[in-house]
């Protein structure tokens, strides 16, 4: 057989391989160095894409660390047509609009739903960035979030605690004037408790017609008079229409104007429907 034709060419240069150490924010990357052993050798080709790659990764944490930096927290000011929901889903926060609103609890109020335009939100933490994800910028932002946690459970704990501890403020027993005007709408208070129809109008024309708004008044010479019943009070009610029709919670005596007409109110409402109906003796 005709001998093989040697397409080889020797090597004229021995190469050594190796690996060169470059530390680039605190990360080191392994780069192949090609070497020459002759002085004068010629760069290798792919030397200039090791120094590109060796820059590109110099630039990776400066770029994840300005991804943290949009990550964090910003004010933002209300505008028109704005809602916590709608403004935690345009910034893509964390939590959305509950973690949005209990971060700005005391600038909103109590109502969530009721924000003013030009009010300043803390828009606190957004939802993490994929150029956050390298090693050293992943580490340095679960550091932060782990720390923002703590805060906030603190701050809930703290939050509870206090609407445990705080004082419950009872709201203040109504006062009503010691007048007709006073007696008519103490009455109707406790009419609306006991579900006893009636209005100021119709209290107010009866007692005029009965009594002129004494609440002493008695009738001493009509029928139920001579029957020892004698009508008394501001709406004339017989001793045994009272005790039968009497509202718990008022005094037991007929002149007290508050019980003589809640008294004459539940007769009326029973017998005529309500005391508005009354147009005349009843």
């Amino acid at each position: 057989m005709p001998k093989k034709a040697n397409h080889r060419r020797p090597l004229s240069r021995s190469l050594t391989r190796g690996l060169m150490a470059a530390g680039v924010g605190g990360a080191v990357i392994a780069v192949p160095l090609l070497t020459a052993a002759a002085a004068n050798a010629a760069p290798a080709p792919q030397s200039v894409a090791h120094e590109a790659a060796v820059h590109q990764a110099a630039k990776a944490p400066v770029r994840a660390h300005a991804a943290a930096h949009t990550a964090a927290g910003s004010v933002y000011t209300v505008v028109p047509g704005d809602s916590l929901s709608k403004i935690a889903f345009d910034h893509s926060l964390s939590g959305g609009w509950h973690k949005l609103y209990q971060d700005n609890r005391e600038a909103v109020g109590g109502n969530p739903s009721l924000i003013h335009p030009g009010l300043k939100l803390s828009l606190g933490h957004r939802a993490a960035a994929s150029a956050a994800h390298t090693t050293g910028a992943a580490h340095t932002t679960g550091e932060r979030a782990g720390h923002t946690e703590h805060t906030e459970r603190k701050t809930v704990i703290k939050t509870e605690n206090t609407a445990d501890t705080a004082p419950v403020k009872k709201a203040a027993a109504p006062v009503y004037a010691d007048n007709l005007d006073g007696w008519i709408r103490q009455s109707l208070a406790i009419m609306a408790q006991h579900g006893i129809p009636g209005s100021y109008d119709g209290i107010y024309r009866n007692i005029m017609r009965e009594s002129s708004g004494n609440p002493t008044a008695i009738n001493n010479w009509d029928s139920n008079a001579a029957q020892g019943t004698p009508s008394k009070g501001l709406l004339q009610v017989i001793d045994p229409t009272f005790q039968t029709y009497h509202v718990a919670g008022t005094s037991m005596d007929p002149y007290d104007p508050v019980a003589n007409i809640t008294a004459a109110c539940n007769y009326a409402a029973a017998t005529y429907g309500s005391i508005d109906n009354v147009n005349g003796p009843y």
